[in-house]
């Protein structure tokens, strides 16, 4: 593997982040729990138990896992 499979995108206009596993994007996270809920309806097991802070297993681009939006209006 040349990098990790997960990825978050830098921050839009509004704050939210688009998610990318294994090169298919599968949505925009709101807030960091949402990544696990898509991670899990593209099919990973225990996709509520991965470890967002591994660098092994997220790159974070454009903030780390504490760059997120506040609540939408």
């Amino acid at each position: 593997m040349s990098g990790p499979l997960l990825v978050v995108y830098p921050p839009d206009g509004n704050g939210w982040r688009r998610v990318r596993y294994d090169g298919q994007v599968l949505g925009t996270a709101y807030q960091m729990s949402d990544i696990p809920v898509f991670l899990a309806a593209a099919g990973m097991a225990d996709a509520e138990d991965i470890d967002l802070s591994d660098p092994e297993i997220v790159e974070w681009r454009g903030g780390g896992p504490d760059n997120w939006a506040e609540s939408p209006p």
